[in-house]
């Protein structure tokens, strides 16, 4: 579930699968493991814990930090920012940027913009795209092709 706007309910909102593997992995935890805990029945959550229906986001985040802390990452790598990269990922694979935005729910594309870091190879790329586009138009009208 999404974000609610102001006043009502959470919005149902499907997510991309950017990695080919994880459509598999997400059937086998349906197939096979999410039913091996009780609180998973009647339940539509898709992530129950051993004690609720559904896995609450901050035990989520507590034990993503104890991972971070135990690896040595930096303390300003946080959950959220596992959303930063799917929106960063998304708009490096060529997916539309309305697209990408309504993936993760937000009203502005300013917004958006702000979740995108996109790598340096990435603005490279893009700019000489561009620009080679842009010289290959001048080139040909000034040599008269294309023109018709």
């Amino acid at each position: 579930m999404g974000k609610a706007s102001k006043g009502s309910a959470p919005k149902r909102r499907s997510v991309l699968t950017v990695f080919p593997w994880s459509v598999k992995v997400l059937e086998q935890w349906v197939g096979s493991y999410r039913t091996l805990f009780e609180t998973a029945a009647g339940n539509g959550a898709l992530w129950p814990s051993e004690r609720s229906p559904r896995l609450d986001m901050g035990a989520l985040g507590d034990r993503f930090a104890s991972y971070r802390d135990a690896l040595g990452l930096p303390r300003g790598l946080t959950l959220h920012c596992l959303r930063h990269s799917y929106v960063t990922h998304l708009i490096e694979a060529g997916y539309d940027p309305l697209f990408v935005q309504q993936q993760v729910g937000h009203s502005y594309a300013s917004t958006t913009a702000l979740y995108t870091s996109v790598s340096s190879d990435f603005r490279t790329r893009t700019l000489r795209k561009v620009l080679d586009g842009t010289i290959s138009r001048a080139i040909g009208a000034a040599t008269g092709e294309g023109l018709g």
